[in-house]
């Protein structure tokens, strides 16, 4: 299958080695191809340069973020504050009829540390996105964890902690727990049909929670686990 990530940031890139190793065809989306290319420092989170780590990971293909959204499927990793301009990008004639996997949170860093939401309470970044582009097939999932974790579930108490989705298109969702499966590893008994799309207002209203505990925890990966 080809799979097209929109984002060349550190989730981005873990989820392309992860997604080559299954055996798929992945293309990366970013704004400006001759501006990433052309970065030579590391990036915020001490990524090296795009440029080596596609020297590195050969298979990736790079290209603007609509030639990545020619991809059959599509997952948005950016920067949540960015997600509906780089859909926008994309042109929803690339967009339409596909199924989107939603990884991003609107998170505002414009205030410091930690950031505040910059959609919450009565909305939420997948409902924005779906509004926009309304035969775009949104399902929100694996935004309440580390990267680690989104593409190796195990590597932590077994897999035995839970990944949500939430998502309007129910056939979109059953095919988004059958890549989570198969491309990641994902037990099916850990992953948890929120409902309808509105429903991601909890996971994205998660993250105030998630980054409290991961600047106390000191970067270890964890996540949470639904008892019932």
């Amino acid at each position: 299958m080809h799979i097209g990530i929109l984002g060349t940031g550190m989730v981005g890139r873990i989820l392309a080695v992860k997604l080559l190793e299954r055996g798929q065809q992945v293309s990366m989306g970013t704004r400006d191809v001759a501006v990433t290319l052309a970065k030579t420092g590391p990036d915020g989170m001490g990524q090296p340069p795009l440029s080596e780590w596609l020297r590195q990971n050969s298979g990736v293909e790079l290209g603007n973020f609509h030639q990545a959204a020619q991809a059959e499927v599509l997952i948005n990793a950016t920067n949540g504050t960015g997600s509906l301009a780089a859909l926008e990008a994309a042109g929803e004639a690339a967009l339409e009829g596909k199924i989107l996997l939603d990884l991003a949170n609107p998170l505002d860093f414009s205030r410091g540390m930690p950031p505040t939401l910059s959609v919450k309470d009565t909305d939420s970044l997948a409902e924005q996105i779906q509004r926009r582009f309304p035969a775009l097939r949104v399902v929100k999932t694996l935004n309440t964890m580390n990267v680690s974790l989104m593409v190796d579930p195990a590597s932590l108490e077994g897999g035995d902690h839970t990944a949500f989705v939430s998502g309007n298109d129910e056939t979109a969702k059953s095919a988004v727990v059958s890549y989570l499966k198969a491309w990641f590893g994902w037990r099916e008994d850990r992953i948890f049909d929120l409902g309808d799309l509105s429903t991601a207002r909890g996971t994205e209203m998660l993250l105030p929670l998630w980054l409290r505990a991961f600047f106390k925890l000191g970067n270890v990966p964890f996540q949470f686990k639904l008892v019932y």
